[in-house]
C-alpha cells in the first residue's frame, strides 16, 4: 500500500510521452459536439472544439500486460506518488486506482435511468448524446419523455426530425436532435433496428464521434475502451500527472496514459470508465474538489505535490446572454412551439435587433433546424 502522500519537494509533473493510438481526431463542435458537463452512463464534459478520444479496442493481453507499460515490481507499489512518465509508469499503482475506483463506485455510483438493467443500448445512445455540454439534471426530464415516446430507434425515425428538435426542448445545441434522428434511421436502414455494438459500426453512424462510439460500446455492451471525457481527464491529470486540469484539448500523452491505466478485462475496463466519470463529477470536480472523501487520496500525484495550481491560460466559461446562439434559441423556441408554419414576424418580438436576428435566422437555415417554405413562412425541418 503506498505511503501517505509526500509534501516534500518532487520532480516536476510529466504527462506520459508516449506516442498516442492510430486514431482520426475527430472535432465534436462540427459533426458531433461530444461534450458532457455531468456524468451519465459515464458521460460528461469537454469543450466542443476538444479532439474526440481514442478508444482502447485490442483484445485482452492478460492480466500481466498493459499496452505501452513497464512491469512493475512489488516493491515498486510501495513508493511515493510521482509523475508517469513512459519510462516510470507503474501497473501495480494503475491497477490500485483503477480498484479503489470502481470499489467506491459500487457504493456511491448514482441510480440513473439509463444504468439500469433494462435500459437497453438505444437508452445508453439517447442518454450519450442528451447529456453532451448538458448536467445531468437537465437532461433527466427530457430524457424520460424522449425514451417515453421513442423507446426504440425505428419509433423516432418514423418521424420528422423537426419532431426530434420539438421534443428536445430547451437542453441546447439542437443539432445533436437532427443527429441522433440521423443515427437513428441509419440504424434502422443499417442494422434492423437494433444499435450495433461493433466500435467501427457505431463510428460510421450519423453524429457518432470516436468518443461516443467508445461510449456506446463500452457502458451498453461491456466493451473495452478507453473512454475520455473532462470527468476521466481530470481525474487522470491529477492522479498520475501531478497537475490539477489537462490541456485544454486533448493529448497524445493523455491518450496513452488512458490506454496503460485500462484494465485489460472488458468488464473491468467498462466499470472503470464509468466510475472514474462519476468520480470527476462527484468527487474530483473541477472547482472544489472533495479530496478528503476520494477513494485516490492515497495514491494522487498532484495531492502529493500539494495540490499546484494550474499554471496554463486561463479557463473561461462560455458567455451566453446576447450572443448569436442566444438569438438563434429565441427564434428557434418559436419555431418548437408553434402548430402552424409562422411569418418572419413571428421572431420580432423574441429579439429586437434586426440584424443579429436576420443572422440567426440564416444560422438556423444553415444547421438544417429551420425550413423556409415557398410562401416565406418557417417551420421546423
Amino acid at each position: 500500500m503506498p505511503s501517505q502522500p509526500a509534501t516534500a519537494a518532487v520532480s516536476a509533473p510529466t504527462l506520459v510521452a508516449v506516442s498516442a493510438p492510430s486514431a482520426k481526431p475527430d472535432a465534436q463542435a462540427a459533426p458531433d459536439a461530444d461534450s458532457n458537463i455531468d456524468v451519465g452512463a459515464g458521460v460528461q464534459a469537454v469543450t466542443s472544439t476538444s479532439a474526440e478520444v481514442s478508444p482502447a479496442t485490442s483484445a485482452s493481453a492478460g492480466p500481466s500486460a498493459r499496452p505501452g507499460a513497464v512491469t512493475a515490481t512489488a516493491d515498486s507499489a510501495a513508493t511515493d506518488p510521482s509523475p508517469a512518465t513512459a519510462a516510470t509508469f507503474d501497473a501495480a499503482i494503475a491497477d490500485e486506482v483503477t480498484e479503489r475506483t470502481r470499489a467506491w463506485f459500487a457504493i456511491h455510483r448514482r441510480d440513473l435511468p439509463w444504468r439500469a438493467k433494462e435500459a437497453g443500448p438505444w437508452a445508453v445512445m439517447v442518454s450519450e448524446f442528451m447529456l453532451q455540454q448538458t448536467p445531468v439534471s437537465r437532461v433527466l426530464p427530457v430524457y424520460e419523455s424522449w425514451i417515453a415516446r421513442w423507446p426504440v430507434p425505428s419509433a423516432l425515425a418514423a418521424e420528422e426530425p423537426g419532431e426530434a428538435v420539438r421534443a428536445w426542448g430547451r437542453l441546447g445545441y439542437p443539432r445533436r436532435a437532427l443527429r441522433l434522428h440521423a443515427a437513428a434511421t441509419a440504424i434502422v436502414e443499417r442494422h434492423g433496428g437494433d444499435v450495433p455494438d461493433d466500435y467501427n459500426a457505431l463510428r460510421a453512424l450519423p453524429g457518432v464521434g470516436e468518443y461516443t462510439a467508445g461510449a456506446i460500446a463500452s457502458f451498453a455492451f461491456g466493451r473495452r475502451a478507453a473512454v475520455l471525457d473532462t470527468n476521466v481527464r481530470r481525474v487522470l491529470a491529477r492522479a498520475f500527472s501531478g497537475v490539477e486540469f489537462p490541456a485544454d484539448s486533448l493529448t497524445a500523452a493523455e491518450r496513452a496514459l488512458a490506454e496503460m491505466v485500462l484494465p485489460q478485462a472488458e468488464q473491468d475496463a467498462a466499470s472503470w470508465a464509468a466510475a472514474s466519470m462519476e468520480l470527476g463529477a462527484l468527487v474530483c470536480t473541477a472547482k472544489a474538489p472533495k479530496c478528503s472523501q476520494c477513494p485516490l487520496v492515497e495514491l494522487c500525484v498532484w495531492r502529493a505535490l500539494g495540490q499546484p495550481p494550474h499554471d496554463g491560460p486561463p479557463r473561461r466559461g462560455q458567455t451566453y446572454a446576447g450572443t448569436d446562439r442566444q438569438a438563434r434559441g429565441r427564434l428557434l423556441a418559436v419555431l418548437r412551439d408553434a402548430t402552424v408554419p409562422v411569418d418572419k414576424s413571428a421572431f420580432e418580438p423574441v429579439w429586437h435587433m434586426a440584424e443579429q436576428r436576420e443572422r440567426a435566422l440564416a444560422g438556423l437555415l444553415a444547421d438544417g433546424l429551420a425550413v423556409r417554405l415557398p410562401d416565406g413562412r418557417y417551420r421546423l425541418p
